[in-house]
């Protein structure tokens, strides 16, 4: 008799969770009838094969699961152009304004402040309200990844390391990477040179030239969005890990892996919040559990076992017992930043990474 009783209860249960799916389902469906009509911002383009293609890319996934209506700009300067494009946007109909570039940060909370009627989503931004909410990735879990790749695979022990702006998020990526390919190659180095630029090839360029005529690199990686680095990597034999996409395809002879994002799985369930009336303005800085952020397939160019490294470094991260920055973590001038079995908070990470770890020399001479 109990073991009926258990089972009954067991398909109820059954039966109950199909009606709430159900229910979910329908209700997601209701709220999609209607088209929504979306602005999208870029500092750069929808085609970069970089940052710019990876949120395109998973927008598009999400225009057609909820019925939106997707308007892109191009290329639009971090400065008051920002303001009067929101606003453009906002005459035309768009009900949810996003943007991708930490250098639109004071435009869009002013524009916020002006629209609260409007939802607002800023990449990489440090400051929410009511109707904005700041989103990002921890890529720096996947820079760390490709920094064990890197180690492995380098055999001059110097890595080359093109840069963008001595900022926090830029800096925790470069520490990460570092702290990888310290953890199997104490003895590497990784040389950092700034662009001072996301998007500009001619900065990047002279970056990359820098890099490999100081220094014995054999193997170079990018925080930019512009890929000209790895172009010449290519043309120089240079092994070569990329950022934000798998371009694998484009640098045949020296792609090894890139650490991407599927923004798909960010802008699914958060846009539809916001169709739902559920929009939360706070900060959402999710992990390798979260699908948002991945380490692109190694390619045939990585040197065998390297993968099995890899995967067991990831899934130490994914078992939650472990990330980048838990200490013991010594800086390049000798200081412990972090203390053994402690870890730094995510607003230390956010916003106060101005130092770099034991391995990093950078152009500036920090």
């Amino acid at each position: 008799m109990r073991k009926i009783l258990v089972a009954a209860v067991g398909i109820m249960g059954i039966i109950m969770l199909g009606i709430v799916l159900i229910s979910v389902r329908e209700t997601d469906v209701e709220v999609t009838k209607q088209r929504t009509k979306v602005g999208f911002i870029l500092n750069g383009t929808i085609d970069d094969h970089s940052w710019g293609q990876s949120h395109y890319e998973g927008m598009e996934y999400c225009a057609d699961r909820l019925n939106l209506e997707v308007d892109y700009r191009e290329n639009v300067p971090a400065d008051e152009t920002c303001e009067a494009v929101i606003e453009e946007l906002i005459d035309e109909g768009c009900k949810i304004i996003i943007c991708n570039s930490f250098g639109f940060g004071e435009y869009v909370l002013n524009m916020a402040k002006e629209h609260p009627d409007i939802y607002f989503f800023h990449a990489t931004g440090v400051e929410e309200a009511a109707n904005l909410a700041t989103y990002f990735g921890r890529i720096y879990q996947m820079r760390y990844l490709s920094g064990i790749v890197a180690g492995l695979q380098t055999e001059t022990d110097a890595i080359g390391y093109v840069a963008a702006y001595p900022i926090s998020e830029v800096n925790r990526g470069i520490n990460a990477f570092t702290l990888g390919v310290r953890e199997v190659n104490p003895d590497a180095y990784v040389y950092v040179e700034w662009t001072q630029s996301w998007t500009g090839d001619a900065e990047a360029e002279e970056a990359a030239r820098k890099l490999i005529e100081e220094h014995d690199i054999d193997v170079l990686t990018i925080h930019t969005d512009t890929n000209r680095p790895l172009e010449i990597a290519e043309e120089q034999g240079i092994w070569c890990i990329g950022y934000n996409m798998d371009n694998s395809d484009l640098y045949p002879n020296t792609f090894l892996t890139a650490p991407v994002f599927e923004w798909e799985n960010f802008y699914e369930p958060h846009i539809l919040e916001c169709l739902q009336g559920k929009f939360s303005g706070r900060h959402y800085w999710e992990g390798a559990e979260s699908g948002i952020v991945s380490l692109a397939p190694l390619s045939r160019n990585v040197k065998p076992g390297i993968a099995k490294e890899a995967e067991a470094y990831r899934q130490k991260l994914l078992s939650g017992t472990f990330d980048v920055f838990y200490g013991p973590v010594t800086d390049n001038e000798g200081n412990v930043r972090v203390g053994d079995r402690e870890c730094m908070t995510d607003a230390e990470m956010l916003n106060s990474f101005d130092w770099y770890v034991e391995g990093v020399v950078t152009g500036d001479g920090r």
